[in-house]
C-alpha cells in the first residue's frame, strides 16, 4: 500500500470515527446507550430508566438509528432497542470504567 492510498484509508477512518463521536457527545444519548449497553431495551423502559421525555426521547434514538449505533425490532406495539456498533461500545464500556464509578 503506498503512503498516499494509507492516508487515504487513515482520513476515512478518522471521518468515520469523527462521526461517532459527535453522536456520542450528547448526554441523553450517552445516557441511554449506557442503558442498552446492558442490552435490549423497549422504548417505554428506556423512558423511564432516563427520565427522558417525548419528543426528546424519540429525537435521540433517532440520531442513534441513522448513524448506526442502534437497531430496533417490533414486538406487538412495543419497539426494542439494542446497540449494534462495536466501536460505540467499546467507547461506552471505557466511559462506564472511568464515569460510572462515580455514582
Amino acid at each position: 500500500m503506498t503512503q498516499s492510498n494509507n492516508l487515504e484509508v487513515l482520513r476515512e477512518s478518522a471521518d468515520e470515527a469523527t462521526t461517532l463521536i459527535k453522536v456520542l457527545a450528547n448526554a441523553d444519548r450517552l445516557l441511554l446507550l449506557c442503558h442498552m449497553s446492558q442490552g435490549e431495551l423497549p422504548v417505554g423502559e428506556l423512558e423511564a430508566l432516563t427520565e427522558i421525555k417525548q419528543p426528546t426521547l424519540s429525537q435521540q434514538l433517532t440520531v442513534l438509528r441513522e448513524n448506526q449505533v442502534v437497531e430496533t425490532r417490533r414486538e406487538g406495539k412495543n419497539i426494542y432497542y439494542r446497540v449494534t456498533s462495536k466501536p460505540a461500545i467499546a467507547i461506552i464500556n471505557v466511559l462506564a470504567e472511568q464515569f460510572c464509578k462515580k455514582a
